[in-house]
């Protein structure tokens, strides 16, 4: 049996798409990025029909793409989305895009312009996610995955002018994330990952108030979806950048308890760009694994060979049946071509292990 393959969200965007991201900057995720929201905001204010058409055929491309590469769970790439957090935070009353705020982020990896919460969070009555699933699904039979921004992750990306209570706020945050997240599920999408790349950054608060939060974001859902978290160590400002802070790999084992004992069904671990103890892997008993098996920010390519031999190595720590095989993170940053050519080498490794 072939170990499953997936992706974890965004996907490069093609040349000519209205909204540019932070993948396509100079400097990434850096002050830039606030232009980057700004340049949404004003995309939003043009041509609406043409916007909306071209970001569909974008979604399309993008799953087509990762099946023709043998992705058996493709994601829509995040096509819509100017950076994978503000996009569904454009979607919930309480934040204000216009009068953005000066925030220094990640212990100081990065500094930027940030959309403010000026109000209690609540969620729009007009539903997105579900027409997103809708549209990525039309172009392939393989179960397209829809991605969320977690509660504590949103606190980290943007600014807070009105809550003075943290948990709160990651309570109102899971409650309009699982409004979107119900109306996905309800649609007939079978697979649903919030990103929570904070908990590893952290974990104090991941285990205070964030896997509750968690849990609040699923609650409803029926148990015929796949409930996936997804949690890396650090994105780069540019490819090739290997000087980056990443979050310490021992935060993975602070948590991994309170995920396995969750309702949780998949976790997806960085492994490529910086390797993990495997007796991490061990770690979960009942969650499946999505085990991060190429880098995301090197333009070197990984061997298919070589991401076999690290499979291997996994599969002395868990059961065969629960690892699965994806990206570090988010493809953005590699352009299409690259992208594609780490893809198939990923799937030739994990069929042939």
């Amino acid at each position: 049996m072939a170990l499953k393959t997936t992706c974890i969200g965004a996907y490069p965007k093609p040349g000519g798409l209205p909204v540019r991201d932070w993948f396509q900057l100079e400097h990434g995720h850096t002050k830039a990025g606030s232009e980057v929201t700004r340049r949404y905001t004003e995309a939003t204010r043009g041509d609406l029909d043409a916007l909306v058409s071209a970001l569909d055929d974008a979604s399309k491309q993008a799953v087509a793409d990762q099946v023709a590469c043998g992705i058996d769970v493709p994601t829509d790439g995040e096509q819509r989305r100017e950076n994978y957090i503000h996009y569904h935070c454009r979607h919930l009353d309480g934040f204000d895009f216009e009068n953005l705020t000066h925030k220094v982020l990640r212990n100081g990896a990065y500094e930027t312009d940030l959309p403010t919460i000026r109000s209690k969070i609540t969620a729009q009555e007009e539903h997105f996610l579900d027409r997103d699933w809708k549209v990525a699904q039309s172009v392939s039979l393989h179960p397209v995955k829809i991605t969320v921004p977690g509660p504590v992750t949103i606190m980290d990306t943007t600014a807070n002018a009105f809550y003075d209570d943290d948990r709160q706020l990651a309570f109102d945050l899971a409650d309009a994330l699982n409004y979107e997240i119900r109306a996905l599920a309800a649609a007939g999408c079978k697979y649903i990952q919030v990103d929570e790349p904070l908990f590893a950054r952290k974990p104090d608060a991941a285990l205070d108030y964030g896997m509750e939060a968690l849990e609040r974001c699923f609650d409803g859902v029926a148990d015929d979806v796949t409930r996936v978290v997804h949690m890396c160590c650090g994105y780069p400002n540019h490819l090739d950048d290997t000087t980056y802070m990443k979050a310490d790999p021992q935060s993975y084992f602070r948590f991994a308890g309170a995920i396995d004992r969750s309702s949780i069904n998949q976790i997806s671990l960085e492994d490529a760009h910086r390797h993990n103890d495997l007796s991490l892997l061990e770690q979960f008993k009942n969650t499946t694994v999505i085990f991060g098996a190429i880098a995301i920010a090197k333009s070197a390519v990984e061997p298919s060979e070589v991401i076999a031999t690290r499979l291997k190595q996994a599969l002395q720590h868990i059961d065969r049946e629960r690892l699965w095989v994806g990206p570090d993170c988010g493809l953005g940053f590699l352009g299409r071509d690259l992208a594609m050519t780490k893809l198939k080498n990923m799937v030739e490794a994990a069929r042939s292990v």
